[in-house]
């Protein structure tokens, strides 16, 4: 009876953590807008013509990256090219650098005065529908390439022999067994992508132009403007789509293999397939890094175009504009993020995997709306919120607001690791008198340790890069280092942004390559290959 009080109580600790760190902040947002004409905001030739442009862009967008995520994952999954750990860490390293470091790539590529412009005499410039989507599809085409990858990785090859031997032709094949395998997974992997291009505003924020978007727009209200009332009406319309990925993930739980003994894929060798996976690899791979090349020449030039002299001035520039304490809020924040965010996930999920109730259900569903919570309107319910507040203004709102941004992947990782452990350890350890704490410690969080660090190294990458959830909350003591790309931008000193953005990829390679050695120490102390 005491166990089952004390993880009522626990769980109850937790309910309430979320309801204030998430319910409570999004419900005065939209008791913000009973104080504004809501009518007259959505009926503007402003907002009609940002949400038609913020569509538009987002659907072409979404098409492109899913295209180029699935033909990726099909290099790697499907093709006997070699090196594939390799090549998977070059396509995700756009997962690396803010949205808005993309978009300063593109400037830097093909602007008016790009290097490529230049270089091919091109007409016309970067600036507009065009940018924003090619910026957006470098940014999000990585999640779609994860996400179909290890959908495909797990694909059981015993149909398509099967079909193969009955003599069905490839396209039969394809259409009676891969599409209805990977609907399901390809309409979630759609929607995730949309969610997070049409929300975002750093890469309309800097090649958009004249091509104004909603995040874009509720950003100038917000913070030039200091309009929290139409920033509310738009944060209330970017929920939308946001919202309706968050319901199709709920309710897309099959991924479309029922197989506990998966037959893995004969590839063999095929000269023909393997030099079209190299090709198209090496296309993409340049692509991917060229924004990255383009950042270190702009690091190290006086002032591009114009003068291409060498120089370190642009690095003493941006720490005499305290780019090194910036730097060490956001590691600090990231840190503290990961720290406390797999901690909290651990607990969490514990208590709904491995308790389960039907109040450990209403405490799981809470725990993964953050999915359905753009950065942007998560940073403004927070100013609603909290302002006034011992937290406003301090680096704990940031640590909070990171947390609660990125809480729900991480803890779905955790929650389906401790899902498919043993689910009678507890009672076994009963009868034994063993307490359930030393099952947590001793069995459970060993077993875990791997998913454990890769959560860790969730929260401290997109905690290092992000940019939409701290905007409206960092103040001149507490500001993360990422935030001072679009500063650097807006002040027309694009060398020094090249250079925080540099920054920003070694850390998060720096701790990405420090967690692989780990699991890799981890995975042989398993004795695992």
């Amino acid at each position: 009876m005491r166990k089952h009080r004390l993880s009522f109580g626990v769980k109850l600790v937790c309910f309430a953590v979320f309801l204030v760190a998430v319910i409570l902040p999004l419900m005065r947002m939209l008791a913000n807008l009973s104080d504004t004409d809501v009518l007259a905001t959505v009926s503007s030739p402003r907002f009609i013509m940002a949400l038609g442009h913020s569509v538009l862009a987002s659907a072409v967008a979404s098409v492109i990256s899913i295209a180029l995520a699935s033909a990726l994952a099909w290099c790697i999954t499907r093709s006997g090219i070699r090196l594939k750990r390799f090549w998977i860490v070059l396509f995700t390293l756009p997962m690396l650098i803010p949205s808005i470091s993309h978009g300063m790539g593109l400037i830097v590529l093909f602007g008016a005065n790009g290097v490529i412009t230049n270089l091919l005499h091109l007409q016309g410039n970067i600036y507009g529908f065009v940018g924003i989507v090619v910026g957006s599809v470098l940014y999000s085409f990585p999640v779609a390439f994860l996400m179909i990858s290890d959908v495909l990785r797990y694909e059981d090859s015993t149909p398509y022999e099967a079909a193969a031997v009955l003599g069905i032709p490839p396209l039969k094949r394809f259409l009676a067994i891969t599409v209805p395998y990977m609907r399901k997974p390809m309409i979630a992997a759609v929607f995730t992508v949309f969610t997070l291009i049409i929300t975002d505003y750093g890469v309309p924020l800097m090649v958009g132009g004249q091509y104004i978007t909603l995040p874009v727009m509720m950003y100038q209200d917000v913070i030039g403007l200091l309009d929290f009332g139409k920033g509310s009406v738009i944060g209330l319309v970017l929920l939308v789509p946001a919202l309706v990925a968050f319901i199709i993930d709920l309710l897309n739980k099959d991924k479309g293999n029922a197989s506990y003994i998966i037959k893995p894929f004969a590839l063999g060798t095929k000269k023909g397939r393997d030099a079209v996976a190299y090709v198209f690899s090496i296309l993409v791979g340049l692509a991917i890094l060229l924004p990255i090349v383009s950042f270190i020449l702009l690091t190290f030039v006086a002032h591009y175009p114009n003068d291409l002299s060498l120089t370190v001035a642009n690095i003493s520039r941006a720490f005499d504009m305290k780019a090194g304490v910036f730097l060490g809020n956001s590691i600090l924040i990231a840190f503290m993020v990961a720290i406390v965010g797999i901690t909290i996930a651990f607990t969490v999920a514990y208590l709904t995997a491995r308790l389960p109730s039907k109040f450990s259900k209403a405490l799981h569903l809470l725990s993964i709306t953050s999915l359905a919570i753009p950065g942007l309107v998560l940073g403004l319910s927070y100013v609603l919120f909290f302002k006034g507040s011992l937290l406003y203004g301090t680096l704990a709102i940031l640590v909070l607001v990171n947390l609660m941004h990125f809480f729900s992947s991480p803890y779905l990782m955790i929650y389906n690791t401790l899902s498919k452990l043993n689910e009678n350890l507890e009672a076994v350890g009963d009868t034994l008198g063993i307490r359930r704490i030393s099952i947590i410690f001793g069995v459970l969080i060993p077993q875990s340790k791997l998913t454990l660090m890769e959560m860790f190294t969730y929260f401290f990458v997109n905690s290092m890069m992000t940019i939409s959830a701290v905007s409206f909350l960092a103040t001149s003591s507490t500001r993360p280092i990422s935030l001072m790309i679009p500063s650097f931008e807006t002040t027309m000193m694009l060398e020094c942004a090249a250079f925080v953005s540099l920054m920003i990829l070694t850390v998060n390679l720096c701790m990405s390559g420090v967690m692989g050695i780990i699991k890799k120490f981890a995975t042989k102390g398993r004795g695992l290959t």
